[in-house]
């Protein structure tokens, strides 16, 4: 049976919480156990965040596509790959179960359920990273879901895991990801007046890469409807 709008769109809203619970969860555990080592708080958040990628899009994609981020939402229904009507939904599900995420993690380790976070990352160095990080995610995407679908989930986890270190703003890249961190004064916030910047830099890069892989590949819109993962949708 193909999954309806509803199936999909709580796939979308679980798969997102449980990426966010990962990756503050992972957050506020490193930093507790690092005993101030940062680069070592900073490795753990890392690995814990780039396997519960992998894990999450090969649970969720055969629903939805286990997009879990409105930027690659949106490309895709730019190419054809979702319809444009049920983006909304799509995004909307992404964001909630994002926030959800951060006050199941803050649960989990006895904190407030929300604490607006004080984490400055600010200024074009941050923000050029938060294009780039985005950019080379979408590229990752295009790149390997026209010829390797099957990999895409272990791609998307390598690339995120290596722009944690990479870039200067540890590669958010999401959307969603970033107004929920805006929500957790821990290890992996961000202070809300740097979130709109951030977005801003993520659409920017996502919206270049499509661009940039629909020149490269002129077929790239028949390969759209497997982002990430090849799934039915009405």
């Amino acid at each position: 049976m193909k999954p309806t709008l509803a199936h999909r769109v709580v796939a979308e809203f679980t798969g997102s919480m449980f990426l966010l619970a990962a990756v503050v969860g992972s957050g506020i555990m490193a930093e507790r156990l690092a005993a101030g080592n940062v680069a070592l708080a900073l490795l753990a958040n890392t690995i814990a965040t780039g396997a519960a990628l992998v894990a999450l899009i090969l649970a969720f994609g055969p629903i939805s596509g286990a997009h879990l981020n409105p930027a690659v939402t949106l490309a895709d229904a730019w190419m054809g790959g979702i319809p444009w009507r049920e983006t909304p939904t799509y995004i909307a599900a992404q964001l909630a179960g994002a926030i959800a995420g951060v006050i199941a993690a803050h649960t989990m380790f006895g904190l407030p359920l929300v604490s607006v976070s004080t984490h400055l990352r600010s200024g074009p160095a941050q923000c050029f990273s938060e294009f780039i990080a985005t950019f080379g995610l979408l590229a990752v995407i295009w790149g390997c879901v026209r010829s390797r679908p099957s990999a895409v989930p272990f791609a998307v986890g390598a690339y995120i895991t290596a722009a944690y270190w990479f870039t200067a703003s540890t590669s958010f890249a999401n959307p969603a990801v970033t107004i929920a961190r805006s929500m957790s004064n821990t290890f992996a916030g961000i202070r809300p007046a740097d979130v709109a910047p951030f977005i801003a830099a993520q659409l920017a890069g996502a919206f270049s890469a499509t661009l940039l892989f629909r020149w490269l590949t002129p077929s790239l819109e028949a390969a759209a409807p497997a982002v990430l993962i090849k799934h039915d949708r009405q």
